[in-house]
């Protein structure tokens, strides 16, 4: 009797059976299915709910935020220009979020030309990066006034603010041109894509570009903030008046910029050049997917720093806080209520008696 025997030890020289290969193959058939449900749903669910409710807060907020700065923080200084600016940012970029919560709640099928693929991707990375550089001055003219007290009064003079605005626009804008010529639209399977930078086809196309504004964009603005944070509490620590309130608000307000920078753009910035990495190295499909997901979950964070902005506008030292209790908490408005309630009671007591 002929005895077949089953071995899928690759080291006897023997091949495995029919059936392991079958199971191996539909198990990580299996696998791979997984992962792409797990993108797809990340993208149709995640970002668009994600990026409806940056949209919701970002406008009320920024507009909210934009109109006590108008009306009620009158003459400005250099901070509350820079905090207008900062603003106006947000809300340029939570206006264009309606188009990707469209995009990606329709499955990716994109409707509106290359010129408004281009123009949403573009304000993406360009509120991104003018962000980092506005609270990086923020950083810096906090800094100065707490290393050299006597120049607070020049620091705060408008001029200063202006000059920031400008070098950030500028900086900004340098950094994030090069993207109109790099995005655009994708035709596969009768569908139109418009992908984000990092899923740029060749990728490879995009790699040093991807670094380069890594390093310079955030990382650089990055070791810029600590340096500010590292240098005020040095001083808080050395100086005399210790327990000035400039010198600690503007300990909390560096402090509160870093946990921007470690919350909102450090997981971002990683997982682009990660995500950006993995498709040209030879990895495998389902790391490929997993790395992705991380990628994508990571990409509504970066926009939640407009949350973050509306929290500083509270902590800058604008009298922003007072500002905004003045509008909604109104004495004068309480007292006309309370005179209102007091005549209706009059009113209807009068009434009853006349009844009587």
């Amino acid at each position: 009797m002929e005895v077949k025997t089953k071995t899928t030890h690759k080291g006897l020289g023997l091949q495995p059976d029919e059936d392991t290969i079958i199971k191996t193959g539909l198990f990580m058939a299996g696998i791979n299915n997984s992962c792409t449900d797990l993108e797809s749903l990340l993208k149709h669910y995640y970002l668009s709910v994600s990026y409806g409710i940056i949209f919701i807060v970002g406008l009320v907020g920024n507009i909210l935020s934009i109109s006590i700065y108008l009306a009620k923080l009158r003459p400005w200084k250099s901070s509350s220009i820079i905090m207008v600016n900062l603003a106006l940012m947000d809300l340029l970029y939570v206006l264009t979020m309606p188009f990707l919560v469209y995009y990606y709640s329709n499955m990716e099928s994109w409707m509106l030309g290359d010129f408004m693929c281009r123009f949403v991707r573009f304000a993406f990375h360009f509120h991104l990066y003018g962000s980092i550089l506005s609270l990086s001055c923020v950083a810096v003219f906090r800094f100065v006034v707490v290393i050299q007290p006597l120049w607070v009064i020049q620091v705060q003079q408008k001029i200063w603010g202006i000059v920031a605005c400008l070098v950030v626009w500028t900086v900004a804008a340098a950094e994030v041109t090069p993207m109109l010529t790099i995005i655009f639209l994708t035709h596969k399977d009768n569908m139109t894509f418009c992908v984000d930078f990092a899923n740029t086809e060749p990728v490879v196309s995009v790699r040093e570009y991807n670094w380069l504004l890594t390093a310079f964009g955030f990382a650089l603005p990055l070791v810029l903030v600590f340096i500010c944070y590292i240098g005020i509490v040095k001083q808080l620590t050395d100086g005399s008046s210790t327990t000035s309130s400039y010198r600690m608000r503007a300990r909390r307000v560096t402090v509160f910029i870093l946990v921007v920078f470690v919350m909102c753009y450090l997981p971002y910035h990683t997982l682009r050049v990660l995500w950006v990495e993995i498709q040209i190295s030879s990895s495998t499909q389902c790391t490929t997917y997993i790395v992705n997901a991380a990628y994508i979950i990571s990409r509504p964070l970066a926009g939640l720093n407009t949350f973050f902005n509306l929290a500083l506008y509270t902590l800058s030292g604008d009298s922003f806080k007072k500002a905004f209790l003045d509008i909604f908490c109104r004495e004068e408005w309480v007292n006309k209520a309370r005179s209102r309630l007091h005549l209706n009671i009059i009113n209807r007591a009068e009434n009853d008696m006349a009844a009587a």
